[in-house]
């Protein structure tokens, strides 16, 4: 495998077994993601805020990205704004896996949910959503390593094999979705580790690299016409009966359409929304260049990767090169600047590959998702008028794209705007203050029960 690395120095230095075992407790990282080394975010100038637009797309990741490229080429005067710089938040900072959309919920649980039918249509676009961005970095000529790499999810327990086992033969029955289990004494050709009780390969699921499909869209964005503005952060919006007018520190902008598409960045975008939707921190850390016998032992297949845990993580190759990507949740009790932050991250790579103890970590970042409380992704017009798709509860880099598409298309009135998700109830919860200092005792609970099997 070809290293393409540059010749700077890697920001922390330390190795996983010392992080596993708290040594960090002195070290501090800038949490810079990995992703950002090929494809820093853009830095402006930036032009200055319009009087008024067609649309104001509040948000430039990949939602408001594929929306506004959408509405621009269908002619309308876009102003895309941020409240730091584009591609600061979730979509350069995830692991970069492509799945179907759909991997929240067991087949026959969403069908017990939603009927065999609206399960069906669920599905299947679900499937949409990953051809569809194979399809955008095609016809957009993004470099951005994309490849159908196939996803392997280890079972944790012996039983939960049998329930994805299940649960398989199901996907491929409503959805079309080709899949194979791999047993136990046959996963080293898929994975180096004992730590599972063999898994499920989902063969089409795919990787890129965020950074580079980042920078790829913001580009052909421009490139339409629709003008781009960081560094904006929105301080509120209000409606009379024609329009909106979006306010900032020093400007505002009024606008016929507005899209919200924020996810776990959102706020002061109105009640509705901040009601809606709970912010949840994710971290991960990626590794130096592993030598390559190594890492062909490890991760024969090159895959992507994840597990059966309540709180499960997921981990990958980096593209082109022998480094380990591994994610999962934060420590939200560690402050997020310190390495110690991430010291639960290591421990799951060395319970999974014991030998990686002396490779050192490179880059340790974390970031906000945007969890729903039904945890579907939502799309819509709020009551004030207000276009959004958000909500992708840790699964962004599939939906994000294709509902930034699909609630364009509606703001333009084209029937292709369509969704199986139109029409969800979008729940909020009386209770909503209280879920985001609960979700670290709430998190520690699912620990407990991953490790006990409760």
């Amino acid at each position: 495998m070809t290293d393409h690395s540059n010749s700077e120095s890697e920001p922390t230095g330390i190795s996983l077994s010392e992080l596993a075992q708290g040594w960090a407790k002195y070290w501090s990282t800038p949490g810079t993601p990995f992703w950002w080394r090929a494809a820093p975010p853009a830095s402006g100038p930036w032009p200055s805020l319009p009087k008024s637009a067609d649309v104001v797309v509040i948000g430039a990741g990949f939602t408001g990205l594929s929306a506004a490229l959408v509405l621009t080429r269908a002619g309308r005067q876009v102003a895309l704004v941020d409240a730091g710089a584009p591609g600061f938040g979730a979509s350069t900072r995830n692991g970069g896996q492509v799945g179907s959309g759909n991997q929240k919920f067991r087949v026959k649980t969403l069908i017990r949910m939603m009927g065999e039918r609206k399960a069906i249509e669920l599905l299947r676009e679900g499937v949409e959503m990953l051809d569809g961005i194979e399809a955008l970095v095609k016809q957009e000529n993004i470099d951005c390593s994309f490849a159908r790499c196939g996803r392997f999810r280890g079972a944790m327990r012996p039983e939960h094999y049998d329930s994805m086992a299940r649960d398989m033969e199901d996907l491929r029955r409503y959805s079309g979705v080709d899949s194979f289990m791999v047993a136990r004494q046959e996963q080293h050709k898929e994975i180096g580790t004992d730590l599972f009780y063999g898994g499920s390969l989902v063969p089409h699921d795919a990787s890129l690299h965020p950074g580079r499909y980042h920078s790829g869209l913001l580009e052909r964005v421009i490139e339409a016409g629709a003008t781009v503005h960081g560094d904006a952060p929105v301080r509120g919006i209000t409606t009379d009966n024609s329009s909106h007018i979006v306010h900032f520190d020093r400007a505002q902008i009024r606008a016929r359409n507005i899209l919200v598409a924020t996810n776990g960045y959102t706020k002061n975008v109105g009640a509705f929304f901040r009601k809606r939707i709970v912010p949840i921190r994710s971290a991960q850390l990626t590794t130096e260049i592993i030598p390559a016998q190594t890492f062909a032992r490890l991760m024969p297949t090159r895959r992507v990767y994840g597990n059966t845990n309540r709180v499960f993580f997921y981990f990958r190759p980096a593209p082109n090169e022998n480094r380990l990507i591994w994610g999962g949740r934060a420590n939200h009790f560690a402050k997020d600047t310190a390495l110690a932050a991430y010291a639960h991250l290591a421990r799951d790579v060395l319970r999974t590959f014991p030998a990686l103890g002396d490779v050192k970590v490179a880059y340790a970042w974390s970031g906000l998702i945007g969890y729903t409380y039904d945890e579907f992704p939502h799309l819509g017009r709020s009551p004030e008028g207000i276009y959004y798709a958000m909500g992708y509860c840790g699964t962004g880099v599939s939906r994000s794209t294709h509902f930034g598409q699909k609630i364009a298309l509606q703001m333009l009135g084209n029937a292709r705007g369509r969704s199986a998700f139109d029409g969800l109830t979008f729940p909020s919860h009386v209770f909503h203050t209280l879920a985001r200092p609960a979700m670290p005792l709430v998190e520690a609970w699912y620990r407990a029960r991953d490790i006990t099997g409760l």
